[in-house]
């Protein structure tokens, strides 16, 4: 993970090293060294999942040399790999879920298949579908297997994005005058990183912490326990998610290719729709492309985009976890996104405070959602907000060792609106270099490598 001395110290000093080194002898000796890196990286103590992922290569990449020698061109041909990687996606994530409702419904018990989920299936697979895509289209030309690894596994990106265009990657993986060190680049690979790094182990970690903990007295809980909790958890997922991104980003500046924005300060949003075009930008792009305008956008009328809007954020609940918890979190955020699009006439006369509040009390209580292990626990958790009142499980007296006193914790929490809602986005600021930045890279990284004796897994590793 990008959070363990291995990576920090051994493993991405010594790839950057060797991919300039073998791009200094022949361009393809650079390609190589990032095939193998990334298989070194996806496979690191999980070994086994590198079955699900070459067939899955395997299988895509000769559907895309047939698509591209035109030996496939019939609609239905050209649909079969899209269908058999969703197909794929469904099997492995959603088959006991499925079953289970099934047999909640129908009174018949099923034995649970109890699969194991291949890692970053869910990123990989679209990957997948956006080559297929292309090469359909003639967007890329020329099939060639080196590339094709080079893009499906590029270890910065494979196991939580963000996702990126298939010809943007080419484009950059092939253009000569990136094949040289770029110390400018480094430098800013350096500084995002950094700050992507005390993201995680010093914000995200610990309100992760907070979370497991009120979690687990959540019978204690009283309504101000609960709202902390939203917050906690609202917290997490943003530091976690978007650092993951900022130092995927960095990584991939000082290997000189760009990936995509994936965060763009989402907790300053104005409504639901706002929110989605700051937050996994990347996902929203991607199912935009290629299910909301294939289904006919807003072209055509109200009515049909607004059921266009309820099948994608459908579709985006269902892509994060095989549970009803994820199904309503996607229907009621395009709910929320079809009442936004109905309601902006009058929402841009509403102060901007107010409406600030009101998107960011509502992406909260949909986050409570999707940390709850059910619909019914969330349930409850909004039940005893509303019917109970003060603080139990965060007053001072009954904090276990190892959290912030309250008081500290206040003044965390404060600091982290002001992170949030102040600062441009890191991505946005990334080509900055001065003495500020140098000072707050260098202490971010020092912090953050101080930290990494606590590792942990990222939020997204599930998905």
């Amino acid at each position: 993970m990008f959070n363990s001395y291995g990576f920090v110290l051994f493993f991405l000093p010594v790839v950057i090293a060797l991919y300039y080194i073998g791009n200094r002898i022949k361009p393809v000796c650079g390609k190589v060294i990032l095939i193998l890196s990334s298989l070194l990286f996806y496979s690191y103590g999980r070994t086994d999942m590198l079955k699900y992922l070459g067939i899955s290569m395997l299988v895509n990449y000769v559907f895309a040399l047939l698509i591209n020698k035109k030996l496939i061109s019939n609609r239905l041909m050209l649909g079969f790999p899209v269908a058999l990687n969703v197909g794929l996606l469904i099997y492995f994530k959603y088959t006991d879920f499925f079953l289970s409702t099934i047999g909640n419904m129908s009174g018949i018990e099923f034995k649970p298949y109890i699969l194991v989920l291949p890692l970053g299936i869910s990123f990989y697979t679209f990957q997948q579908i956006a080559y297929i895509v292309a090469v359909n289209k003639d967007e890329i030309r020329k099939v060639s297997l080196i590339d094709y690894c080079c893009y499906i596994l590029y270890f910065p990106k494979i196991i939580m994005g963000p996702l990126m265009e298939p010809v943007d990657f080419m484009s950059q993986i092939n253009d000569g005058t990136r094949k040289k060190i770029d110390i400018d680049n480094i430098a800013k690979g350096v500084k995002i990183f950094s700050l992507g790094l005390i993201k995680k182990a010093l914000f995200a970690d610990a309100y992760s912490r907070a979370v497991v903990w009120i979690y687990g007295n959540l019978n204690e809980a009283m309504a101000l326990d609960i709202v902390f909790l939203c917050l906690f958890y609202t917290f997490e997922i943003y530091f976690d998610f978007s650092g993951y991104s900022d130092m995927a980003v960095g990584v991939s500046t000082m290997l000189n290719i760009d990936l995509p924005i994936n965060f763009d300060s989402p907790y300053k949003a104005l409504s639901i729709r706002d929110f989605w075009k700051r937050w996994h930008i990347s996902l929203t792009k991607f199912l935009t492309k290629y299910i909301y305008i294939p289904l006919g956008g807003s072209r055509k009328g109200k009515i049909f985009t607004y059921v266009n809007v309820m099948i994608v954020f459908l579709i985006s609940g269902l892509w994060h976890g095989a549970n009803w918890t994820f199904v309503l979190w996607g229907v009621l955020h395009g709910l929320l996104s079809c009442f936004d699009r109905w309601s902006e006439p009058f929402a841009v006369k509403v102060l901007k405070p107010v409406r600030w509040f009101l998107t960011f009390a509502a992406v909260n209580i949909l986050w409570l959602l999707f940390s709850a292990e059910s619909i019914s626990q969330w349930g409850r958790m909004l039940e005893r907000m509303v019917k109970t009142s003060g603080l139990n499980l965060l007053s001072a007296a009954s904090l276990p060792d190892g959290m912030l006193g309250f008081m500290n914790m206040i003044m965390f929490i404060i600091l982290t609106f002001i992170i949030l809602l102040i600062p441009q986005n890191n991505y946005k600021t990334k080509d900055k270099l001065n003495a500020f930045y140098l000072v707050l890279a260098s202490l971010s990284f020092i912090w953050g490598v101080l930290c990494l004796g606590n590792e942990s897994t990222f939020v997204y590793f599930g998905f």
